[in-house]
């Protein structure tokens, strides 16, 4: 069973997310985008994966952090793919490998 911490978190990342495509949609409801921002705000919103990667900046653990730090490497210099790639890989590997 989920705990209520957990469960409102959710819930305020939802609202965060959905808040956040509100404000860029009334925004920009009336501007003309480039055909890559129009990809790039189809295809994987950045806030998204704010919301999924925001509660790992204050982890207890080293390895979400380490994780974290190569996905913020990853994300500055190559595209989306490699970046989550890396990211769960990462994540499950280190885990497994500091946890065993």
């Amino acid at each position: 069973m989920i705990s209520w911490a957990s469960f409102l978190t959710i819930i305020g990342m939802l609202c965060v997310t959905y808040g956040t495509r509100l404000l860029v949609f009334f925004l920009l409801k009336n501007k003309t985008l480039s055909p890559r921002m129009a990809r790039t705000m189809e295809a994987a919103p950045a806030c998204v994966l704010i919301a999924v990667i925001a509660p790992h900046f204050v982890s207890p653990h080293p390895h979400e952090l380490i994780a974290l730090a190569l996905t913020v490497f990853m994300a500055a210099r190559f595209n989306m793919l490699p970046t989550v790639l890396v990211a769960v890989g990462s994540s499950a590997l280190l885990g497994w490998l500091m946890s065993a």
